[in-house]
């Protein structure tokens, strides 16, 4: 039986989506007959309370027979260091550093292979794409369901706000106060973490304003993009799942390392962005959310660009690749 270990970035300035990628990998691992822990730093335990209690965690790699980095701040010694020879996976987005990787994992919509010339060893194996992005498998079974209500289209009754588990910066309570004035009728959900500094913020709006529903550390995700008619969403590896599902989205671009791909997907159809620190943000985003809300044409277009994206299926295709690497 082959035992891996996750060693995962997370934290108030890194978010949740490196330990949420990782932990759908592990599943679709498991799933295949493999066992699965976590390096137990306070950070990623925080999420895998929240989220995934019964998954184990390790306090130190030995037993293990794989390692999975799923960290930017890791480099390609701080790999070899730990694998110490043993088979490596590395989940990257950047191609901007050297890996000791036998195999990696980039899901960025435009990435190519000669990117990660000269940063990984010649014999390493590379996953590219959005159809290697990890998913949960409750999106990828509502999708069929989920294609055929996009095709009935209608208005916007609910509008899904999904920024990130530690909201840096504030930014779900930011934007929500723009919608405020614009949505008419419509609801808004808000996704948040437990561990968010902006919560008591978002709890005195959801307070004060009926249309709004904060949802937190939930683990009903799947169904919130399924139930949304249009999405306000960051963009981390939650495109993905907005995707799968063909949700029509306004992307928020919020870091750096999720420039390359959010402007991929703009360039193909599949969704406007917004840069955060752009100094007419607030503008840009009021400008472009009533343009959506006004056209149910662009709406429609959006969503089946978005479904051409990815089926859901990539982790069980990344579990199989590593496992037969093994």
């Amino acid at each position: 039986m082959t035992r891996a270990l996750f060693v995962c970035a997370a934290g108030p300035s890194v978010g949740g989506g490196h330990v949420m990628r990782s932990l759908t990998l592990a599943r679709a691992l498991e799933a295949r007959g493999a066992t699965c822990a976590f390096a137990a730093t306070p950070e990623v335990a925080v999420v895998l309370d929240a989220f995934a209690p019964d998954m184990a965690r390790a306090d130190t790699d030995e037993g293990f027979d794989a390692l999975v980095f799923d960290s930017y701040a890791l480099t390609a010694q701080d790999h070899r260091a730990v694998a110490r020879g043993r088979p490596t996976l590395v989940i990257d987005d950047l191609a901007d550093r050297r890996l000791a990787a036998d195999l990696v994992l980039d899901a960025g919509p435009a990435r190519k292979a000669t990117d990660y010339a000269g940063l990984v060893p010649e014999h390493a194996q590379l996953l590219l794409g959005p159809n290697y992005a990890p998913v949960r498998p409750a999106f990828a079974d509502l999708r069929d369901e989920a294609l055929a209500r996009r095709a009935q289209r209608g208005p916007v009754r609910r509008i899904l706000v999904s920024l990130g588990l530690t909201d840096v910066g504030g930014i779900t309570g930011r934007v929500t106060r723009l919608l405020q004035p614009i949505l008419g009728d419509a609801r808004l959900d808000l996704v948040v973490g437990g561990g968010a500094p902006s919560l008591p913020d978002l709890w005195a709006l959801a307070g004060d304003d009926p249309r709004i529903e904060l949802h937190v550390d939930t683990q009903h995700m799947p169904q919130l993009v399924f139930d949304a008619d249009l999405a306000i969403g960051a963009g981390g590896s939650t495109t993905w799942e907005r995707c799968v599902l063909a949700l029509p989205a306004l992307t928020l671009i919020l870091a750096e390392n999720q420039v390359a791909a959010a402007r991929a997907l703009e360039a193909a159809g599949v969704t406007p962005c917004l840069e955060v620190g752009a100094a007419d943000f607030e503008a840009a985003f009021v400008r472009e959310v009533e343009g959506l809300l006004g056209s149910e044409d662009r709406r429609a277009a959006l969503s089946a660009a978005s479904a051409t994206v990815c089926d859901g299926k990539g982790a069980d295709r990344v579990a199989q690749t590593f496992l037969t690497l093994l």
